[in-house]
C-alpha cells in the first residue's frame, strides 16, 4: 500500500505561562512511502517522529495537510477504520490473557462483513504466530515470556488482521543489545515475507540503517533528508544529518578554505581550488583516518580501545569541535606505543565540508 503525506503539519497549543505561541511538532511533511517498503523514521527525542506516526494511525488529527493510503484520503477516518497495525514501545499486551488470546483480540472485535468464524480466527492467529516463530508459546501468559518473545506476540497481534500499513514505535528500546540485534533481523524478515508497507520509528540510527529501505531524518519537526541509508550516510545534506548518522559519530573540526586549500589549524588537508575563502566546519568520518608516522595531521593521543577486528583511537586536537575525536583503524595498524602523540593522513572520500554559518553541505 502506497502512503502519501501532503503538507502534513501538527501544531500543539503552548503549555505554561512562559510559553508563547504554538509548538509545531511536525512541520510541512511531504513524502510518498512506496508500496511494500520499510521506512525508518529517525531523529532525536522530540523531533516529531512519534507524532508523525500517530497522525498516520489516526490517534492525532493533523492541523494541516492530507494523508492518503493508495488513492483513498484517510485524513478524517478514525483509527479503527484505517486498517493499520500498531506495535508500541511497551508491547501493550493483556497480562491476564494467553498469547493465543492476545493475538486473537483484534479479530474478535471485527464487525459486519469483516467478521470471521471461530475457526478462521484460530487459523489466522496460528498463522501469525508461526510467522513470528512463537507457535509453541500459545498457552503462556505475557509474564512467562522474555522481552523478545513479548515483542513477537505484539507483532503477531498487529499482523493478524492483515493491516494495510504496519506502524512500529520504538519497538526494540526495551530489549538488551544482543536481543535487539536478533529482533530487528526478525522484523526485517517478517516485513520482506509479508510485503506490508511498514514505518519504523527509532532514535537509534544503527537500528534504522540496518533494516530500512529508506530513512527519513527529522529535526524539530522538519524533515532534513530522505534516502537510502548508505546514500544518506555517504552524502549528508547538512551538518545535523552528518552528525546524527554514524557510530562513532563524525569528527568535526573548525576549519577554513584559503587560496583553494582546506585547512584544519595550520595543516592543509584537501585541495579545493573552486571554492572561495571562508570559515567552514570540516567533518571526517572515523574510518577516514590513516595512521602514519609522518602523517600531516598531528594529534594528542588520549587512549586506544581494542574492539577485536578494529581499534578505536581517541585523540584531541585544538581544532576539534568536541572534547575529543575518534578514529577507527584496523587492528593490524601500527600505532605508537608509549607516546602521547599520533599522526594521521586522511582519506579524501571520507571528508565532508559544511558552511560555517548555515551548516549546509558544501559540494
Amino acid at each position: 500500500m502506497k502512503v502519501t503525506l501532503q503538507n502534513l503539519t501538527k501544531k500543539f497549543p503552548a503549555r505554561g505561562k512562559k510559553s508563547q505561541g504554538e509548538v509545531i511538532a511536525v512541520n510541512h511533511f511531504d513524502f510518498v512511502i512506496p508500496d511494500g517498503k520499510l521506512i525508518g523514521l529517525l531523529g532525536p527525542s522530540g523531533c516529531g517522529k512519534s507524532t508523525a506516526l500517530n497522525l498516520l494511525c489516526g490517534l492525532l488529527k493533523p492541523t494541516e495537510g492530507r494523508i492518503f493510503f493508495g488513492d483513498e484520503d484517510v485524513t478524517d477516518l478514525p483509527p479503527e477504520k484505517r486498517e493499520v497495525g500498531m506495535v508500541f514501545q511497551n508491547y501493550a499486551l493483556y497480562p491476564h490473557l494467553t498469547v493465543m488470546q492476545n493475538i486473537l483480540f483484534p479479530l474478535q472485535n471485527l464487525k459486519g462483513a469483516q467478521k470471521l468464524s471461530k475457526a478462521e480466527m484460530d487459523q489466522r492467529a496460528r498463522d501469525a504466530a508461526k510467522l513470528v516463530q512463537i507457535g509453541e508459546l500459545m498457552d503462556r501468559k505475557p509474564g512467562e515470556l522474555s522481552g523478545g518473545q513479548q515483542q513477537r506476540v505484539a507483532i503477531a497481534r498487529a499482523l493478524v488482521k492483515m493491516p494495510r500499513i504496519l506502524l512500529m514505535d520504538e519497538p526494540l528500546s526495551n530489549l538488551d543489545a544482543r536481543l535487539r540485534l536478533q529482533t530487528r533481523e526478525e522484523i526485517r524478515r517478517i516485513q520482506r515475507k509479508t510485503q506490508i508497507t511498514t514505518v519504523f520509528v527509532t532514535h537509534d540510527q544503527e537500528e534504522a540503517m540496518s533494516i530500512s529501505d529508506l530513512i527519513v531524518v527529522m529535526k524539530d519537526g522538519v524533515v532534513q533528508q530522505i534516502g537510502k541509508p548508505q546514500e544518506v550516510y555517504d552524502d549528508p545534506h547538512n551538518l545535523f544529518v552528518a552528525s546524527f548518522l554514524g557510530t562513532p559519530p563524525i569528527n568535526l573540526f573548525h576549519g577554513r578554505i584559503e587560496s583553494g586549500r582546506v585547512y584544519v589549524g595550520d595543516v592543509p588537508i584537501l585541495e579545493q581550488p573552486a571554492l572561495p575563502d571562508q570559515e567552514i566546519t570540516v567533518g571526517v568520518r572515523p574510518e577516514g583516518f590513516v595512521p602514519k608516522e609522518d602523517g600531516a595531521f598531528g594529534c594528542t593521543l588520549k587512549g586506544v580501545e581494542v574492539m577485536g577486528r578494529d581499534v578505536s583511537v581517541v585523540f584531541t586536537h585544538p581544532a576539534c569541535v568536541a572534547a575529543a575525536g575518534r578514529a577507527i583503524v584496523s587492528a593490524q595498524s601500527q600505532l605508537p606505543s608509549g607516546q602521547n602523540q599520533v599522526r594521521f593522513d586522511f582519506i579524501p572520500e571520507k571528508i565532508r565540508l559544511f558552511h560555517g554559518i548555515t551548516e549546509e553541505r558544501i559540494r
